[in-house]
């Protein structure tokens, strides 16, 4: 029997993908109007399994596209292979993506060569510099052109699309669903970071949050990160850091020699989303390569450092909740120290502001779709803060 419903592929591969995703396959799933169809393709495989606990999103297949060691180019030609059989035999009406990854990328690419219609979550993001994010920022750039629908977070993402020639009727604001799983995950309760790190090993101290994990910082800059970190820890007898270290092999190398078995540094392995949440609500600041981790911050009223020589999301950094420090050692010791020592400028960075989501975004984007296929009215664009004072709820 045929499915009842548009017919509905949605792609991830990635732990921040499948996050992101989350709220909108969970909204997805109380509505009739669509026939929805999940398939992974599993470049974080041990980080996916059992994500948000017993509402795990479950994929109806799995590519495996991974191998010790692949590449990008591997990872694209695999994904390429392995998703258009699935694409063929299913024949969904629209193929769901999210943000600027390989399986993001080429699953788009895949799609347009069947002639199936791509809709982009987190569609419109420019760093600027081909480079910066590698291969991300490169990524995001072609799917804008592979896809029909795109779901922007911000305003400024829409401009960045119109400014390419995307025609404006295909393009709605959303925010950005990585604020609806944070506002979910708080609201639960849901935690567990004492499983990793002992509340008595935080007691009376502060906490630096660390997430370093990006392709471009492999090469020397981690290691830069660890050194610095390595000096905070002498200088601030009250500091403990937190480091759910990567998975990646290149990321341990760097790593471990220089901080493993340090006092007051805590190297764990990569926590589930929901103990990561509350490390993020529990740190006194947060220091990231991430993307998503430069949304979520702010949200929850958290100073966070950006561990790169650009950013695509510059609304941190326009209303003082995030600042860039580049890739050295010198720049983290710095601007770490100054928010330790300076009250006045740790608490300009430490309020809550809703600057890349209003937990809606799952509403909008699901409403998006509707629209597009003309079963619902255009949904109202998520307006973000215009003013470098503004500032919302916590998470």
């Amino acid at each position: 029997m045929a499915p009842k419903g548009r017919r509905l592929l949605v792609l991830f591969g990635t732990r921040p993908e499948a996050i992101k995703l989350f709220p909108v396959l969970a909204r997805l799933a109380g509505d009739e109007r669509f026939a929805v169809r999940v398939v992974a393709t599993h470049q974080h495989r041990e980080l996916l399994d059992g994500l948000l606990g017993p509402d795990a999103i479950r994929a109806d297949h799995e590519l495996a596209v991974m191998r010790p060691g692949q590449g990008p180019a591997e990872t694209a030609a695999r994904t390429l292979a392995g998703l258009d059989p699935v694409l063929a035999e299913l024949s969904p009406e629209m193929l769901l993506v999210q943000g600027d990854t390989t399986s993001a990328f080429a699953g788009g690419l895949a799609a347009f060569y069947r002639g199936i219609p791509v809709a982009h979550v987190e569609a419109g993001l420019r760093s600027r510099d081909r480079c910066h994010p590698f291969p991300e920022e490169v990524h995001r750039r072609l799917l804008s052109v592979v896809a029909d629908l795109h779901f922007a977070p911000r305003e400024r993402d829409a401009e960045h699309l119109r400014a390419e020639g995307v025609e404006s009727s295909r393009i709605h604001v959303t925010g950005n669903p990585v604020i609806d799983a944070l506002r979910a995950i708080r609201a639960r309760g849901l935690g567990g970071l004492e499983r990793w790190v002992a509340s008595e090993q935080l007691e009376g101290r502060r906490m630096l949050l660390v997430s370093a994990h990006r392709r471009e910082s492999h090469d020397g800059p981690i290691a830069e990160l660890c050194l610095g970190l390595r000096d905070l820890v002498e200088r601030f007898p009250d500091l403990v850091v937190v480091f759910p270290v990567h998975a990646n092999p290149a990321v341990r190398r760097a790593v471990t020699p220089i901080l493993g078995g340090l006092k007051r540094v805590r190297l764990v392995e990569p926590l589930p989303y929901e103990a990561f949440a509350e490390a993020m609500a529990r740190a006194s600041l947060i220091v990231t390569d991430s993307g998503g981790v430069q949304e979520e911050a702010p949200a929850l009223g958290r100073p966070v450092l950006v561990f790169r020589e650009v950013t695509e999301r510059v609304d941190g950094v326009e209303h003082h909740a995030a600042r860039v420090v580049g890739r050295e050692r010198e720049g983290v010791v710095k601007e770490v120290a100054r928010l330790l020592e300076d009250e006045h400028a740790y608490r300009e960075m430490a309020r809550p502001r809703d600057l890349y989501g209003d937990g809606r975004a799952a509403e909008r984007i699901v409403g998006g779709l509707l629209h597009h296929f003309g079963l619902g009215e255009r949904p109202e664009p998520f307006r973000s803060p215009s003013g470098p004072e503004a500032a919302g709820g916590p998470a």
